[in-house]
């Protein structure tokens, strides 16, 4: 119980000293320039706290249960049987991407300024499916020892290859969904499997193994995003239409 209170106590520390100076500043533009009424502060300040809050008890989680379970995991499978992290690997990757927040986010917006031409679910369905597929080359790439570069050169490469191939707003959405695919579940989650199945490999240096699967996970809706404009490029002349209608709309409306 005592290391428990002490965890917390040490992420309620560190959130309020990452919270406490944005409040100060709001604080002070609110007071000298903003002077917003008192209900419209009452809400700035609960949500300021809100947000700390939230903060407080997803990094308490994380601290106490996501990244030793994450470690665990990957540490129990590599030591039995470490082709298996290949499979498991993509199916993390593959749940986690749709529980991911600013992945839904994204979804969502693409899915309202494009006017439903680009479904929500299909482009969710796009992202987990790549971002499952990264995650097994990540746990293959742990397994095998294979060298980061040798991924990411030829996956970028192709990425800007298939740029040639697509219409700009694709474009913009890839590099956007490759960002907000990173986010605080895949970070730590899925991160700690491979940094726990790189300790439990002979030979393996945690450092060089461990690390690098958030580069391969940012990699990966990239080129997902990329390939599902190439095949609306080639779907039929309606959706085509409809498409080229918005080309211009999309990329000043888009948000992460």
């Amino acid at each position: 119980m005592g290391e428990f209170l002490s965890a917390f106590i040490d992420v309620v520390i560190e959130v309020a000293l990452a919270v406490t100076p944005l409040a100060a500043v709001a604080l002070v533009f609110n007071l000298k320039f903003l002077q917003l009424p008192r209900t419209q502060s009452r809400s700035l300040f609960t949500g300021l706290l809100l947000t700390a809050l939230g903060t407080i008890l997803f990094l308490y989680g994380v601290r106490i249960g996501f990244m030793p379970a994450g470690q665990a995991i990957g540490r129990l499978v590599a030591a039995s049987k470490p082709w298996m992290l290949v499979p498991i690997g993509f199916i993390l990757g593959l749940v986690t991407i749709l529980a991911e927040p600013t992945v839904r986010v994204q979804t969502q917006e693409v899915a309202r300024v494009s006017g439903g031409t680009i479904p929500e679910r299909l482009l969710l369905f796009a992202l987990a499916v790549g971002v499952g597929a990264a995650v097994a080359l990540a746990m293959l790439r742990v397994w095998l020892g294979l060298h980061l570069l040798a991924i990411l050169i030829p996956g970028y490469a192709l990425a800007f290859a298939l740029m040639f191939l697509v219409r700009p707003a694709f474009t913009s959405i890839a590099f956007d969904s490759g960002g907000v695919a990173t986010g605080p579940i895949t970070v730590t989650f899925i991160a700690a499997v491979a940094l726990g199945a790189a300790r439990a490999i002979p030979g393996a240096d945690p450092v060089i193994a461990g690390f690098g699967l958030v580069a391969l996970v940012g990699l990966a809706p990239v080129l997902a995003v990329l390939v599902l404009g190439v095949l609306f490029r080639r779907a039929e002349p309606g959706v085509e239409g409809a498409q080229k209608e918005r080309e211009e709309r999309w990329p000043t409306h888009s948000s992460t």
